[in-house]
């Protein structure tokens, strides 16, 4: 029986990536250079919508709270995984090297590490211990779109046969 590949996981997991989010500026999805894929900033966008807008703060009406915060970052890193399978393929992931978040925060909010949990947490489940990554967690005051949560992805991937 042959191994199983990253597309398999992803079908006993019950995840459908997602298509690929058109650009909304001057850059490309994602990029390789040698055995790196390196993604642009993923948006919680779904359906072509942003699905989570606004800071991210505890208990404050109006805003984004951490666990809404959280699940767009699960949201985001899926983003980002369409842009490296459009790109190379899924299933030439060798390992996940390192995830940068972005989180708009109000003022006070320092939860930053918890939300980016949403995109560790569904890149563990996929890929294991090749999933086990480098990471930042940054607040920042803006995000486009004023999206809440922004992620974006290097991953090195299986070298290119000549």
């Amino acid at each position: 029986m042959s191994p199983m590949t990253w597309t398999d996981k992803l079908a006993e997991l019950g995840i459908s990536l997602p298509a690929v989010v058109p650009p909304v500026a001057s850059y490309t999805p994602a990029v390789r250079t040698g055995d790196l894929v390196y993604t642009s900033g993923q948006l919680p966008m779904v359906d072509g919508e942003l699905v989570a807008r606004g800071k991210v703060c505890d208990g404050a009406e109006g805003i984004v709270d951490p666990e809404q915060a959280r699940a767009a970052a699960r949201i985001c890193a899926l983003n980002a995984l369409a842009a490296v399978d459009a790109l190379v393929g899924i299933d030439s992931v060798v390992r996940v090297v390192k995830v940068v978040g972005f989180v708009a925060s109000a003022a006070g909010f320092s939860g930053q590490p918890q939300v980016v949990n949403g995109a560790s947490d569904v890149l563990g489940e996929i890929f294991g211990e090749a999933g086990v990554h480098a990471r930042s967690a940054v607040g920042v005051a803006e995000l486009p779109l004023g999206a809440s949560v922004e992620v974006e992805l290097i991953v090195e991937v299986a070298p290119t046969r000549t």
